[in-house]
């Protein structure tokens, strides 16, 4: 398989577009699944990713620029896969239920009540929705991610 351009109209949207397997759906039914694909997320451009401001009230210190990319997203908007990248600085959160996995640079995430996570390249993180937590980014990250709502 080779890597997929990132023209959001090239992403695949169900296994027929690639005669590709589709992942095991769960309740929701095969055709809904996306079908396989890959991307290159290191390769990504920054001018590929769109702005995705932060409200001010989450910005504890610095000038945190965010920016991403969704590359799929369910049928019922419960299911979103895709890129995201902050510069350095310090914000805070409230989390949804995520997997991510980091494809550059440095971040500590203070979880409220929990534990203090440190990630870099290669780090797969999984939040709890509803947790609250504080981001010191030092380097800028970008991250891979599956949000599940």
């Amino acid at each position: 398989m080779t890597t997929t351009d990132l023209d959001p109209n090239s992403l695949p949207t169900a296994p027929e577009d690639s005669g590709a397997a589709a992942a095991p759906a769960g309740p929701a039914s095969a055709s809904d699944a996306p079908a396989s694909f890959v991307v290159n997320v290191p390769g990504l451009a920054d001018a590929d990713l769109e702005p995705e401001p932060l409200d001010p009230e989450q910005i504890v210190s610095g000038d945190p620029v965010v920016t991403g990319k969704v590359l799929w997203e369910s049928p019922d908007g419960r299911q979103i896969r895709g890129i995201w990248q902050i510069t350095p600085g310090v914000v805070t959160d409230t989390e949804a239920n995520e997997l991510f996995v980091v494809v550059s640079g440095r971040a500590t995430i203070e979880v409220e009540g929990g534990q203090v996570l440190e990630v870099g390249p290669g780090d797969a993180c999984v939040l709890r929705e509803g947790d609250r937590t504080r981001w010191t980014v030092h380097e800028t990250l970008r991250k891979a991610y599956h949000i599940s709502l």
